[in-house]
Formats: C-alpha cells, sequence, structure tokens
C-alpha cells in the first residue's frame, strides 16, 4: 500500500507558472526564436531552482515548476493532471475513511469477521473474509468508465483534465480568476492529502497505534 501511495505521489508530479517573452521586430525571426529558446533554457524552476522549469507545464494552475524527472517531456500533461486530480481526490476520501475507521466508525452490516480489524491489519481480514474480490470489482467499474473520458480528452474533446461534471453548477456565473482560485485550492489539498495520506499509513505501521498514531 506505502508503495502505491508513493507511486502515485510520485507519478503526479507536475505543476504549473505562464512566461513571459519580449521580441524586437526589427529583428529577424531566427534571432527571436533563439532568444525564446535561450530564455526558456534559463527559467529555472520555482520549486527546484537548480533545474529549469518545465515547458510543457505552462499555464496551468498550481504550476509551481515541479517535474525533477522531467516526466511532461513524454506524457500528455493533460493525462498527468488528470492523474494528480485523480489520486489527490483518492487520497482525501482514503485519509478521511483511514482515521474513522481507527477511530471507530463502522458502516451498518460491516462484516462481524472485520469489526476488530484497524485501517492497517484490515487487508489481511478482508482476504480471509473474500472481500477482496467483490472491491476489485467496484474499483475495475469505476476505472473503465472515467477512462471513457479520460480517453476523449486525450484525442482533443476538450473536456478538462480531472471534469466529471460533479459541482460544476457552483462555477456558474464566476469569472475566470474566481474559477482559476477554486482549482487552486482543489489541487493544493490534492497534493497535500497524497502526503497526508501516504504518513498516516508509515505512522500507523512503523508505531501499531490508532489515531493519532504515536
Amino acid at each position: 500500500m506505502k508503495l502505491a501511495v508513493l507511486a502515485a505521489a510520485a507519478g503526479s508530479a507536475a505543476a504549473f507558472a505562464p512566461a513571459s517573452n519580449g521580441t524586437c521586430k526589427s529583428l529577424p525571426s531566427f534571432v527571436h526564436s533563439g532568444r525564446a529558446a535561450t530564455s526558456l533554457a534559463a527559467e529555472k524552476s520555482k520549486a527546484i531552482p537548480f533545474l529549469p522549469a518545465p515547458a510543457n507545464c505552462e499555464g496551468y494552475v498550481g504550476n509551481v515548476g515541479f517535474d525533477p524527472l522531467s516526466i511532461s517531456d513524454y506524457f500528455p500533461v493533460d493525462y498527468l493532471r488528470e492523474a494528480e486530480l485523480k489520486h489527490g481526490r483518492m487520497c482525501q476520501l482514503a485519509w478521511l475513511g483511514y482515521v474513522a475507521v481507527d477511530l471507530g466508525l463502522r458502516v451498518p452490516g460491516y462484516p462481524e469477521a472485520m469489526s476488530g480489524a484497524s485501517s492497517a491489519t484490515v487487508h489481511d481480514a478482508a482476504v480471509e473474509f473474500g472481500a477482496m474480490g467483490n472491491i476489485f470489482i467496484w474499483i475495475a467499474i469505476a476505472e473503465m468508465t472515467s477512462w471513457i473520458g479520460v480517453s476523449q480528452m486525450l484525442q482533443g474533446s476538450g473536456r478538462e483534465p480531472g471534469d466529471f461534471g460533479f459541482g460544476k453548477q457552483y462555477l456558474a456565473g464566476k469569472t475566470e480568476a474566481q474559477i482559476n482560485k477554486v482549482k487552486l485550492q482543489e489541487i493544493t489539498h490534492c497534493r497535500a492529502a497524497m502526503l497526508a495520506f501516504a504518513g498516516v499509513v508509515t505512522q500507523s505501521v512503523l508505531y501499531e497505534k490508532g489515531f493519532p498514531y504515536f
């Protein structure tokens, strides 16, 4: 589980900010292009100042130039942002669920055979009870249906990364700046949640204690 969370956090490493570039109309075009290339190459990442800023990430909300492995040079940034939002949303729910279980919360109908397990130990109990196959089926259905929208996006449908139509009514009537602020809030919470979930799992396993895991 820990490896999967850390891999998800690493796979979602793409962040973003517009750059400006001045030109002089009296100079030949090859001079402009040379200057632009030099300027881009000289621009450094905000997050990692000793590395160049990832050019493909420009214009995305939440960009701080964090792409140390240059993943954005090999994969569409829309796909990377989709993955970042997806894993971040999952980790927000996962952190809440992980802590809620360790605080004693159980949903009605929860199997008695698993009721004594903590979040860190419930995997083995679920395997023994036979619940993992059921969980896998529901995850597979969610993955297959969500891929339809992602595939269409990558083919140029105009869909924005992470847009499944939920909650868009709250953006109605807002300016572009207000919408970008909401997007920045979401991506910030997503990134924090991925780190938080990795931390809470690691802490609970290392110390073998319930919340707050020390």
